[in-house]
């Protein structure tokens, strides 16, 4: 039996062994290299400075300074962590600040579109709450807040009241209870009359006290409301005047052949001081309802495309 003989603690190492020891010089440098490689990567330039001036001074601490030199070294990248992490840190804050601003925008953007007042309650609270998100919980409930406010869920009770959702109607065709042509169609209208040159004005008509009417008379009675209210609007301006219906609460008309906007102004606030009752059956009984009709008016000169009329109904408009 050959026993090899054992190596006292004693004993120094051999040649090949005493080289694979690392170097306690650079202890610090490898610590200070792999900290500065593990800070996270907010913006590129920056964070490439900040690693190659810690790789910079790191590799002077190994040549054998005295203490209060190394503690200097030790300082100065300390610094330079700091320094990096305050950018960094103002860096997102300034990133979060115009991501929320850009969310709301176009979240604004959004609610245009689909003709709904950013300026109501219920638009209003979901525009702020999603300008205002810190954490994954809030984005994933404010999620389900906005799904549910764009895809309001069906409901077969007519009395309850009509969701604040009011989608234009972007349809070309009769198909609502007004019989008149939806949205579509007037901006089909509006292009025609800006590609020949030609002028004019847009009147937007909102009824109001629409959800005290489906609230009490349910929604059957509302559409009674709107046809009543576009019968009385074709038969109160010119002949050459075209109405659409532009969504569950708005009437669009597209008005030609007139002088000024001061002449269609108070035109307008004649034909709605004439529209104070409106006769509508309701279950075999004839009722006399008040619908407040507010306008507003666009020349047609100050579109800049005819896509336009979809943003023009969410400026105030004036009550009469």
């Amino acid at each position: 039996m050959n026993l090899r003989p054992m190596a006292g603690k004693d004993q120094p190492p051999a040649a090949g062994e005493a080289n694979q020891l690392p170097n306690p010089e650079r202890f610090l440098t490898l610590l200070a290299e792999g900290a500065a490689r593990g800070m996270p990567e907010v913006d590129a330039a920056a964070c490439n400075a900040f690693r190659a001036s810690v790789n910079k001074l790191s590799l002077r601490l190994p040549d054998r300074l005295p203490d209060e030199e190394k503690l200097a070294l030790i300082r100065a990248i300390l610094h330079e962590f700091e320094s990096y992490r305050n950018g960094s840190e103002a860096t997102l804050r300034e990133r979060l600040a115009r991501w929320r601003s850009l969310t709301e925008t176009l979240l604004r953007e959004l609610l245009a579109t689909l003709n709904v007042d950013p300026a109501k309650p219920a638009a209003a609270q979901l525009v702020r709450k999603a300008a205002s998100l810190t954490t994954a919980e809030e984005i994933q409930a404010c999620r389900a807040l906005l799904e549910e406010f764009l895809h309001p869920p069906a409901s077969s009770d007519n009395n309850q009241p009509p969701s604040p959702l009011k989608v234009a109607d972007l349809t070309t065709t009769n198909n609502n209870a007004a019989g008149l042509r939806g949205g579509g169609s007037a901006v089909e209208f509006v292009k025609t009359i800006m590609d020949r040159g030609g002028k004019g004005y847009i009147a937007h008509f909102r009824l109001g006290c629409l959800d005290m009417i489906i609230e009490r008379f349910g929604e059957e009675t509302v559409q009674d409301s709107l046809m009543a209210v576009s019968a009385f609007l074709t038969h109160s301006l010119h002949r050459d005047d075209v109405i659409y219906h532009w969504s569950d609460s708005e009437l669009l008309a597209v008005l030609q052949n007139r002088v000024n906007e001061q002449v269609v102004n108070a035109e307008l606030q004649r034909i709605v001081a004439r529209n104070r009752d409106i006769t509508v059956n309701v279950e075999g009984r004839n009722i006399m309802l008040r619908i407040p009709l507010d306008f507003k008016i666009t020349p047609i000169s100050a579109l800049h495309a005819a896509d336009d009329l979809y943003r023009l109904s969410m400026e105030p408009a004036a009550a009469w």
